[in-house]
């Protein structure tokens, strides 16, 4: 069955969610995984979801022209076959925190530093917290270590960022919980 990606991008209100969903059941389309958060003022939001008849993106036809017509901006993207599935990974699972002053880079250099230890970025998230007067810059990784990294030598490796980018980097383990 194809699998479709779906993105919905738009200024932020309530009722989004429910608005997106709701057409997607009355469809009788599956949701296989999704997220949704606010950027800036801006509510984003992917899915990725099948139904049983559509063969492409054209299927859908406009049934999300009510998005629309509220200033959402909707994507629909067929999917090569398995680009559903969420692929194993092999590795230890941790979290790093980087806390600091907002400033450009941040970002990248942190990036840099994990994709030349071939680490697997699988979540990040960034915002910025505290007062107008004393904004305070956070970013959230969830990463998948290659079997030649320990979460203690990341640890190591990413100290010389802290000096250098003025910023306090924290690297902990997950342990994955089996239900």
């Amino acid at each position: 069955m194809p699998h479709f990606a779906l993105t919905i991008i738009g200024r932020d209100r309530p009722g989004i969610v429910s608005q997106v969903t709701e057409i997607l059941y009355r469809l009788g389309c599956n949701i296989a995984d999704s997220s949704c958060s606010i950027l800036g003022g801006q509510f984003a939001m992917i899915l990725i979801i099948s139904h049983p008849e559509y063969t492409d993106h054209v299927s859908f036809g406009d049934v999300f022209a009510p998005l629309e017509a509220t200033n959402l901006s909707v994507f629909v993207r067929t999917l090569r076959p398995g680009g559903e599935k969420r692929p194993e990974f092999e590795g230890e699972i941790c979290m790093i925190s980087v806390y600091g002053a907002d400033r450009p880079g941040i970002v990248y250099r942190v990036a840099k530093e994990l994709g030349d230890r071939q680490v697997n970025i699988t979540d990040l998230n960034t915002k910025l917290i505290g007062s107008e007067n004393r904004p305070v810059y956070v970013m959230m990784i969830e990463a998948v270590l290659p079997e030649s990294l320990s979460v203690d030598a990341l640890r190591n490796l990413l100290d010389h960022l802290k000096d250098e980018m003025q910023v306090d980097i924290t690297v902990r383990s997950i342990t994955p919980v089996e239900l």
